[in-house]
Parts: C-alpha cells; sequence; structure tokens
C-alpha cells in the first residue's frame, strides 16, 4: 500500500502539489510562533518587565491563534481537492476488489508520505521565520534585546504532530464518500454531483453561523479600552462565520448565483445561460470555489476596517486606544492571513477548473468552439468572484460592527478608501487562474479527454 501511495505522488505530483503547499505553511506557522512562545518563556523576568507593550508570549498566542486555525483551514481545503481529483482512481481500485479499509489506508498512506515529505521545510522555514520576526519586534522595542531564540524541539514536533492529526482526520472525512459507496456507484459518483446538501452539513453550518455570532456579540461588549481583546474575538468570530459559510455554501452560492445571473443572461444570451446553468447545477464545485475568494475578502476586509476604525478612535478619543506599535501587529497579522488565503484561493480554483477536463472535451465534442468555452469561462470566472466578494464582504462587515461598538460605541465602523483595492485584488486573482487553468484543460484531443484520460 505504501508504494502505491508514493507510485500516484511520483506519478502525478501536481494532483498534490496545494496540498504539499498548505501543510508546508501550516508546519511552519506553528514552529515560527511556538518558538516565539518558547523565547517568551526563556527570556528573564526582569527583561520581560522592562519591555514596554504585550510582550512575546502574548503577541506569540494572539497571532498564533487566528494564523494557526487558518494555516488548518487552508489544510482541509486543499486536501479535499487531493482526494477529489483522484476519486475516479479509487472507484477503480474499488471495482477491481479493493475493500473500503483499503482504499481508506492508501489514503492516510499519501497524507503521511506529503506530510512527511514538507517536514523538514516547514520546520527550517518557521525557524527562519522566527528569527526574522523576533528581531523585529526587537528593532521596534517590543522584545528584549540580546535575546534568542532558543534551541528547543518542542514547537517542531508539536507543529508536526498537529500536522498529521489534522491531515488523517481531514482524509478520513474526505474518502468516506468513496468508500461507503457500492464499487459501481463509486465510479459513477466521481462524475456527478449530489443535487442536496446534506442534513448534518447544513446542520453543523447553522451551527458555525451561530457560534460566530456569539463570538461577534463577546466582541461587542468588550470595554473600549480592551481593544486587542476585542479584535481577536472579532477577527476569529469571522474565521468561524466563513467555516459556516463553507459549510452551507452550495445552497448559498446557488442562491447568490440564481440572482446575479440574472442579468447576465439577459445581456449574453448564449455565453451566460451556459455560464449561469453551470454553476447552478455544479453548486458543491461553485462552492469549492467560492469559499476561498469569500476567505480571502472576509479575513482581508475584517483586519483593515479595525485597523481603520482604531486609529480613528484613537484620534478623537482623550486617551489612545491603539498605537503605531498595534498597527504594525495588525498589518503584519493582515500579511501573514493574506499569504494563507490566497495560496488557499489559487490552490482551490486551480483544483476546481483542472477536473473539468472531461466536461470541456465533451463540450468540444457537440460543437463548442475554443472562443466560445473562454467566454463561457470568463462569466463563470466574473460570478464566482461576485459570489465570493459578497460573502465575504457581509463577514467582513458583520465582524468590523461588532469592533467598532466596541471601540466606538458605533455599528457604523470607518472603512478605508483602500478596501476597494482588496475587491479588485480578489477579482484580479480569482479570473487569471480560473482562465489560465481552462485555457490548459481545453488543450489535447477531446475524444480522449472525453474518454477519462488524465496528464
Amino acid at each position: 500500500m505504501v508504494l502505491l501511495a508514493l507510485g500516484r505522488i511520483r506519478r502525478q505530483p501536481a494532483a498534490f502539489a496545494g496540498l504539499a503547499v498548505a501543510l508546508l505553511l501550516a508546519i511552519a506557522t506553528v514552529t515560527l510562533f511556538g518558538s516565539l512562545f518558547a523565547t517568551g518563556l526563556a527570556t528573564p523576568e526582569a527583561a520581560r518587565d522592562a519591555v514596554e507593550g504585550p510582550g512575546l508570549m502574548v503577541i506569540a498566542g494572539a497571532f498564533g491563534e487566528i494564523a494557526v486555525l487558518v494555516a488548518f483551514f487552508v489544510v482541509v481545503n486543499a486536501l479535499g481537492f487531493a482526494l477529489r481529483q483522484q476519486h475516479r482512481e479509487l472507484a477503480l481500485l474499488r471495482t477491481v476488489a479493493a475493500t473500503p479499509r483499503q482504499a481508506r489506508r492508501l489514503v492516510r498512506c499519501q497524507v503521511v508520505a506529503v506530510t512527511v515529505l514538507v517536514t523538514v521545510p516547514g520546520w527550517a522555514g518557521g525557524a527562519v521565520a522566527a528569527r526574522l520576526l523576533l528581531a523585529e519586534l526587537q528593532g521596534r522595542g517590543m522584545a528584549a534585546p540580546g535575546v534568542g531564540v532558543p534551541w528547543t524541539p518542542v514547537p517542531m514536533l508539536v507543529a508536526s504532530a498537529a500536522a498529521f492529526v489534522v491531515a488523517l482526520v481531514a482524509s478520513a472525512v474526505a474518502a468516506r464518500r468513496v468508500t461507503r459507496l457500492a464499487p459501481a456507484a463509486a465510479l459513477t459518483a466521481g462524475s456527478t454531483e449530489q443535487g442536496r446538501t446534506g442534513v448534518p452539513r447544513l446542520l453543523a453550518g447553522a451551527g458555525a453561523l451561530v457560534g460566530g455570532g456569539f463570538l461577534l456579540r463577546l466582541a461587542a461588549t468588550r470595554p473600549s479600552g480592551e481593544l486587542d481583546k476585542a479584535g481577536q474575538a472579532a477577527l476569529l468570530g469571522s474565521l468561524v462565520l466563513l467555516i459556516g459559510v463553507a459549510l452551507v455554501g452550495p445552497l448559498a452560492a446557488r442562491v447568490l448565483v440564481a440572482v446575479l445571473g440574472l442579468p447576465v443572461r439577459v445581456l449574453a444570451p448564449r455565453t451566460g445561460w451556459s455560464a449561469d446553468a453551470n454553476l447552478r447545477g455544479y453548486a458543491r464545485r461553485l462552492s469549492s470555489a467560492v469559499v476561498p475568494v469569500a476567505l480571502l475578502v472576509g479575513l482581508s476586509g475584517t483586519m483593515t476596517i479595525m485597523t481603520t476604525t482604531a486609529e480613528h478612535a484613537s484620534g478623537a478619543a482623550t486617551g489612545s486606544v491603539t498605537s503605531d506599535t498595534d498597527v504594525w501587529l495588525r498589518q503584519a497579522e493582515l500579511a501573514l492571513l493574506l499569504c494563507f488565503a490566497a495560496v488557499s484561493t489559487v490552490n482551490t480554483l486551480v483544483a476546481v477548473t483542472a477536473e473539468r477536463r472531461r466536461e470541456f472535451a465533451l463540450l468540444r465534442l457537440v460543437g463548442a468552439t475554443w472562443s466560445q468555452l473562454m467566454r463561457m469561462l470568463t462569466v463563470e470566472a466574473v460570478l464566482t468572484a461576485a459570489v465570493g466578494v459578497l460573502l465575504g464582504a457581509a463577514v467582513a462587515g458583520a465582524a468590523s460592527a461588532a469592533f467598532s461598538i466596541a471601540v466606538t460605541g458605533s455599528a457604523v465602523p470607518s472603512v478605508p478608501g483602500g478596501a476597494g483595492w482588496l475587491v479588485a485584488g480578489a477579482v484580479a486573482l480569482t479570473a487569471p487562474v480560473i482562465l489560465g487553468t481552462g485555457l490548459r484543460a481545453v488543450r489535447g484531443p477531446a475524444a480522449e479527454q472525453a474518454g477519462g484520460a488524465r496528464d
């Protein structure tokens, strides 16, 4: 089984590239903040008291809380697509007498192999990042001078253990669909999509949305002097809401596309109709493409608006509720979260578009031209970006309003003029990735691709 798993990775490394990048970032992130926390523990008490600001352990905890959750959210997302791309191969193994247990064991071996491959680079990246961040914090007076990152394997071991646990649990959930079906049904299920979202998934999504609402209420009721706690609660609430959006995504995406697709169908009857029908007919696939865009807009929008709101509150208040160091810390956290969200967006959109190779080939066989397919993909890319931006903006608006209530007493936050660039960036990232991957997917003999051949 191990040799079979390694052979699959060697033959099609591109199918596991997104998972490898996500795991690498997750391990590096845990190593980074674990190393900073260990540095704070190793710092003498007198040196800690002499430093102004929250201190290394608080910074590591506040940064790491959100960053680690986002990192593993990206891992779960990437893993789902890595398995989805080999759904047909797993189904074929079932038809030649492989048992469900053997199929799950194959998936576990693949996940373990990829995790092992990226563990050492992840450790190295996290250790280097910890030293660079510590030097920056020392330069800004937020860490004691002369203190270095201590050598301890604990952050690295914790990072690896967390990556293995999350990856194995996520792989068990992702492999459940193909292994619980009869072999023939599993083979046909790889090219079809379930028409309805399951009740357990909807209940879990509703629970996440309610939990996110409670966190936002907690953020809104924090005293104005507890800016950091209100900000962390609002940011964590936005992430939980985004998880809820991911769970109820097929239903929400279908509704939004029905609304947004109406003017498209009027303005471009043929292309618009095809794009709208594809998106609504494959709501689960659409949701998979929309969620990372919503994650990108939701997290970056929340961080940007919260920072601007805090700055304006500082200028209006008698006692400052923010400082240059607070702003820098939030900007650094925003940059890290943007990195994760961008990786998730690119990984997901590439996987979602690439797996439609057979669909594009069938359309070519019934007469669709290359230009017609690209126009259809362009409309789909615009609608996908629009749905993701709307969902992300809704989450960012709710989280920012909760933070604004805590800081200023008003539910109307201070929206910076540059917020539009976040939307433009999400669209600029979404459309080229979809079109570039689609352009590659429509190449080659249509008859061969329609038969299920893969690169």
